[in-house]
């Protein structure tokens, strides 16, 4: 089993101990394991020139680090992306590298290979938004076609690690076991749910009347999805 984490963050604080503990209680089997830590291995801001909805995701000033991620995201079968929440929201790294996959949601050129995977999306607070954070980490990989989405959100009440109580880190303990459990029963298997199946129908008839984005049309034309053809 293959797994990718992307860190919202460099330093390995509470959302990095609990992500890393999810990824060791998948099966035995799960021996490759590919890390990213932002912001060092994220692109720059998106610059906004709409190139990668134009003319290709290959020509985006950023393309050499956003398509390292994606490849990685590609290959494995579950996709773990955590953040500590920063005034009740994701770190700004993080949307970051969001921005730069826009044109893979499913209003644009959707990644066939997104609706087989299952996601874990981490985040940890001192105090509170942690569970908002994780529901718009949710959203993101939804927009993306990933049909299955386990969410954790959790209040350690504390600045580090080393900090955490042993109490919440018990619970922790129990929390990350069962979402493991789940994630790995899931992997391979993952299908998208009536939700995402009704909303990629919405985007494909707004494709075939879509006049503004050839590079988006033709893509949809190319894979068949415009003559009745499923991704899944």
């Amino acid at each position: 089993m293959k797994v990718t984490i992307i860190h919202g963050q460099a330093h390995k604080g509470s959302s990095w101990n609990i992500s890393r503990k999810i990824v060791e209680k998948l099966p035995a089997g799960t021996n490759e394991i590919e890390e990213f830590f932002l912001p060092m291995d994220a692109p720059g801001y998106c610059a906004g020139c709409y190139r990668c909805f134009k003319e290709g995701e290959d020509v985006c000033p950023h393309a050499d680090k956003v398509q390292a991620v994606v490849r990685a995201m590609e290959e494995a079968e579950i996709v773990v992306i955590d953040s500590p929440t920063y005034c009740m929201r994701m770190t700004g790294q993080l949307k970051t590298l969001f921005d730069h996959f826009a044109y893979m949601w499913l209003s644009h050129r959707p990644n066939e290979a997104m609706f087989r995977k299952v996601g874990i999306v981490v985040s940890t607070t001192a105090g509170a938004g942690a569970r908002g954070v994780t529901k718009d980490m949710a959203q993101q990989l939804f927009w993306l076609g990933i049909p299955r989405v386990y969410r954790y959100g959790k209040r350690v009440g504390a600045m580090s690690w080393q900090e955490v109580p042993e109490k919440t880190k018990a619970e922790i303990e129990n929390d990350t076991k069962r979402i493991a459990a789940k994630a790995a029963a899931r992997a391979g298997k993952a299908r998208p749910d009536m939700r995402l199946r009704v909303l990629f129908r919405i985007m494909m008839m707004n494709q075939k009347g879509n006049e503004w984005n050839m590079k988006d049309k033709d893509y949809w034309k190319e894979k068949g999805w415009l003559d009745g053809k499923k991704p899944w």
